[in-house]
């Protein structure tokens, strides 16, 4: 764990040792769609951002780690109603958040499991949520997309949720998920319909229907799709 992941982590389990009510606290709770993981979210993240912010001083990133995006859900469901796709095998969990999906491939029997973030804050809730769910998972603060020898380069099946958020990222991120593809690893990718994908370059393998209590933050999104690379 990187030197700002390690404080992060201190940061966080303060936190959740901090037991309090209010949109401003981290809660360990069931998954929407997932209820085998639990995770540390924070009911309203902006609001817990902003009492981070204030607290440090500083600007901190935007907590994606707190939320669990529609993306991430897809792919854990689809990998714990399917676990003969990541069973026996290394994983990376690319741009991890709480590291829901890195979790989920855990209880469903992979051999390793690498969760990587840039946010050292989303790597300290990463070792905080695989403790929570007694799995092991590998933390890795990086950013991989420029590079193919960073941590989880020998992984066997590569898995990403909400990645293509933006068309800025996924230029660089379809790059990156191509030469793990050429390596031999196996790409999926968890996507709500953005729009953000790169067209005929994905299979949809499995399509669930998006939870309405996500209507409030993603009101035009109805599907969340799990997508596999095709070579």
């Amino acid at each position: 764990m990187t030197t700002h992941a390690a404080q992060a982590y201190l940061d966080l389990e303060r936190e959740v040792a901090t037991r309090g009510s209010g949109l401003d606290r981290l809660h360990l709770v069931e998954v929407p769609f997932v209820p085998e993981v639990r995770l540390h979210l924070a009911e309203d993240p902006t609001v817990w951002w902003a009492r981070m912010e204030a607290r440090a001083d500083a600007r901190l990133a935007p907590p994606y780690w707190a939320s669990a995006w529609a993306g991430g859900r897809a792919v854990a469901r689809y990998v714990l109603d399917h676990p003969e796709t990541v069973a026996g095998r290394r994983v990376l969990d690319l741009a991890a958040g709480s590291g829901l999906v890195a979790i989920a491939a855990g209880l469903a029997g992979a051999t390793k499991v690498v969760a990587n973030d840039v946010d050292p804050y989303a790597i300290a809730a990463i070792t905080l949520n695989a403790k929570a769910n007694d799995v092991a998972v590998t933390e890795c603060h990086a950013d991989l997309l420029d590079g193919d020898d960073g941590c989880g380069a020998d992984a066997q099946v590569v898995l990403a949720g909400d990645v293509f958020y933006d068309d800025a990222l996924a230029g660089r991120m379809l790059a990156f998920l191509d030469r793990m593809a050429a390596r031999g690893a196996v790409v999926l990718v968890g996507d709500p319909g953005r729009g953000h994908v790169p067209e005929g370059r994905f299979q949809t393998l499995e399509t669930y229907p998006l939870p309405r209590a996500d209507a409030f933050a993603d009101a035009q999104l109805t599907t969340m799709n799990v997508l596999r690379l095709l070579g």
